[in-house]
């Protein structure tokens, strides 16, 4: 069972039987939300955990651009927060959710850098066993600065599963 201790630290309680840790990085999107369903099916026949977590740049621009906000709207990390929230229970309620507001005024680092760094720290904490990522992006020569599916997946820590199609269904269980 996954424990939210303060919006940086994550710790796990070994349950009896648990083995494995299934992440995913959750923006609301069609992949990400594709993601997030078959990671569910996948934790659900192998009997893992399930975590999705949501990274929010402390950005205005970058949570409009993810439609997270509208135009005119006031940034509000809380409310971001509890949208997605709601958003994984309506895909996966039984996943754990964490969200982990990142300083974005960092002159070295786009907010691509600090998700990814987010997500890879977060990964760690959790122990994850699998990350699935939903990215159009997968398989291209280069890696776009926006996505998140290049830089996860050199890690050695884990396994990353890439969703590259918004439809479709979960693992079959036939």
């Amino acid at each position: 069972m996954l424990r939210r201790t303060d919006r940086r630290t994550f710790t796990v309680q070994v349950v009896a039987g648990l083995y494995m840790t299934v992440l995913v990085p959750f923006d609301g999107s069609p992949l990400s939300s594709a993601a997030l369903e078959k990671a569910r099916s996948f934790a659900s026949l192998t009997d893992a955990a399930l975590v999705a977590i949501t990274v929010i740049p402390d950005d205005d621009e970058y949570a409009r651009e993810r439609g997270w906000i509208t135009r005119g709207e006031p940034f509000d990390t809380e409310a971001i927060d509890a949208g997605m929230r709601e958003r994984v229970d309506a895909i996966a309620p039984e996943a754990e959710f964490y969200s982990q507001v990142v300083d974005s005024d960092e002159p070295t680092a786009t907010a691509t850098t600090n998700v990814v760094r987010t997500i890879r720290q977060a990964a760690s904490d959790v122990d994850a066993s699998v990350i699935v990522v939903g990215t159009e992006n997968a398989g291209s020569v280069t890696t776009p600065l926006s996505s998140v599916g290049g830089p996860l997946s050199s890690d050695q820590h884990y396994d990353v599963y890439l969703v590259r199609h918004a439809e479709g269904g979960g693992f079959e269980t036939n």
